[in-house]
């Protein structure tokens, strides 16, 4: 049938059908566009437990966390996941006596049922330890589980498995997750889902509520009407001027001020129904049908959206025969009297744009038929600051006098990085007012100790450019080192305008002899710092030292020895 304002025929996605509510009416609408085989988008709100490609994902779920439970199988193997028939089924069921569907399965030999078997077992084998969304993505997707679900449910399946697989990362993030605890959440929460039918580019026909369809535009608007007015329900109402809540609990306990309140009430209720109606009238471009659909509660003489507008469009409108058999059927068609008001095509057609046409298999993309490439592997992390590989051994802790070495250790670091802010008279002042405080439980020989050899560091006159104002403490450095993440905080470092150098502490082992001594360990750390480093001073030399604290002792490590221990 010619659309005249597009010059071209009318398609499924130029039809808009609003309604008032969703009830009973709108699937029972659905059901018949679909089995005219007329496209259609479906619902603009749906709750998603009630989704039969939902209700088949979770009672597979329910089959892994109870293989035994007879009647949740027999729906799997049924569905769309498996698509066993009604006779393999029966079959497979029938007189088993005690025993379950579950190990009937196990011993068939049919090659279909041996599939679901192997499948079904290597997902039981992964329910318990893998996460909802993983163990849903694997059997919607390498599986096959999405194609087949479409292939039998159609494509408005398509939102609520997006929507199902959404909301199970979404319990990931809030939950511990586990199946059972998923499935529960799911369904107990009864979640509606509200579906963008305005930015739907498939050639498909509409059906939204009138409050939905703000703001949008068809060229066919389709206003079925049930022909009943808005239900006026309950006993509490709510006084517009007053905002005070008014109850009656009888009929007979009914004042005058509350008759007169709920009259107000139902005014405003039929001035909005009136509204609702304006913005269902306004949004056709070309046509708009008004039909009306009458039930046993319905009612003729009722100022409802049909009867209002029969009314109002009699004296203009042209009277014609409608013939439904063409669009019901012969054995159930009628033909009524109807009234068309109609006005020529006067302006030039618009023509469609050419991307609203539907795009042709030619123009897809390449990679759609080709297996997706394998993952890159992410870059394992390098932690410099905590070596993974063997120590050198500390000092004895008989040397110590069984004092705890590596608490001195993190002490004497804190204190070389603190201390040389501080005025050189005021550092030993402060070193003790710091070892002092009761939370380190130092007591005096320690105390002393410890700041005895944290100022003998300070004080060396080899050591003073590490202290000056081109030093910076305890410096983070994050960067990429041979397909490596480096994450490491420097304990040291000298930026000057001809080199940089970086020094490590080391506090509670005794220094080497030499560099070739030197743990693997420690020029690994070092090796990765340099790296790092070269990459934001490329116009500079990068050195690496390590200071050995017990020494005190400042040991250069040569750039050749660094390369050779690179990650």
């Amino acid at each position: 049938e010619p659309l005249a304002s597009r010059d071209r025929p009318v398609r499924a996605g130029d039809i808009m059908v609003l309604v008032r509510r969703r009830n009973a009416f709108v699937e029972d609408l659905l059901s018949e566009l679909k089995q005219r085989g007329v496209p259609v988008a479906g619902a603009d709100r749906l709750t998603l437990s009630e989704q039969l490609a939902v209700k088949d994902l979770v009672a597979l779920g329910q089959f892994l966390l109870l293989p035994e439970d007879d009647l949740t199988l027999a729906a799997v193997l049924k569905g769309p996941l498996f698509g066993v028939s009604e006779e393999q089924l029966f079959t497979l069921a029938y007189d088993r006596g005690k025993r379950s569907l579950w190990s009937r399965l196990l011993g068939a030999d049919d090659l279909l049922l041996a599939r679901a078997v192997e499948t079904l077992k290597a997902l039981l084998a992964r329910a318990d330890f893998a996460p909802p969304y993983e163990l849903y993505a694997d059997i919607l997707g390498a599986q096959g589980g999405r194609r087949a679900m479409l292939e039998r449910l159609g494509p408005e399946a398509d939102d609520p498995i997006e929507e199902f697989l959404a909301l199970a990362l979404t319990y990931e993030r809030e939950h511990v997750p586990s199946l059972q605890g998923f499935l529960h959440w799911l369904v107990a929460g009864d979640i509606e889902v509200k579906r963008d039918l305005a930015e739907q580019q498939r050639d498909e026909v509409r059906i939204m509520t009138v409050h939905g369809a703000k703001g949008l535009e068809a060229p066919v608007v389709f206003v079925p009407d049930t022909m009943q007015l808005p239900d006026q329900r309950g006993q509490l109402l709510w006084t517009e001027d007053d905002g005070l809540p008014l109850w009656r609990p009888h009929a007979d306990f009914a004042t005058d001020h509350y008759a007169s309140e709920r009259k107000a009430l139902r005014r405003r209720e039929l001035q909005e129904y009136r509204r609702l109606l304006y913005v269902a009238l306004t949004r056709a471009q070309d046509r708009l049908y008004i039909c009306g659909w009458q039930t046993r509660n319905s009612s003729k003489e009722a100022e409802t959206w049909h009867t209002l507008c029969c009314a109002g469009l009699r004296g203009i409108g042209q009277s014609f025969d409608f013939d439904a058999t063409a669009l019901i059927g012969e054995t159930d068609g009628w033909a009524g009297e109807g009234l068309r008001l109609a006005t020529p095509q006067i302006s030039a057609p618009t023509r469609d744009s050419p991307g609203a046409a539907a795009p042709s298999l030619a123009a897809l993309p390449a990679w759609l038929d080709q297996p997706a490439p394998a993952e890159p592997d992410p870059p394992k992390p390098l932690l410099p600051s905590q070596p993974s590989g063997s120590e050198p051994a500390t000092l004895s802790p008989l040397a110590a006098g069984g004092r705890d070495r590596f608490k001195r250790g993190l002490l004497v670091h804190r204190l070389l990085q603190t201390l040389p802010e501080f005025p050189t008279a005021e550092r030993e002042a402060a070193a003790r007012h710091f070892l002092a405080l009761s939370v380190h439980a130092l007591d005096a020989d320690e105390q002393d100790d410890i700041c005895r050899e944290t100022i003998a560091v300070l004080e060396t006159p080899e050591f003073a450019p590490l202290w000056g104002p081109d030093a910076q403490a305890e410096v983070p450095v994050v960067g990429l080192i041979g397909g490596r993440a480096l994450s490491g905080q420097i304990d040291r470092i000298v930026v000057t305008e001809d080199r940089v150098l970086i020094v490590d502490y080391k506090t509670v082992r005794p220094p080497p002899r030499s560099e070739s001594e030197v743990a693997a360990v420690y020029l690994r750390q070092l090796a990765s710092y340099r790296a790092a480093l070269e990459r934001i001073y490329p116009d500079r030399p990068v050195t690496c030292a390590i200071l050995w604290t017990e020494a005190p002792r400042l040991m250069p490590i040569s750039p050749d020895l660094l390369a050779r221990h690179l990650p």
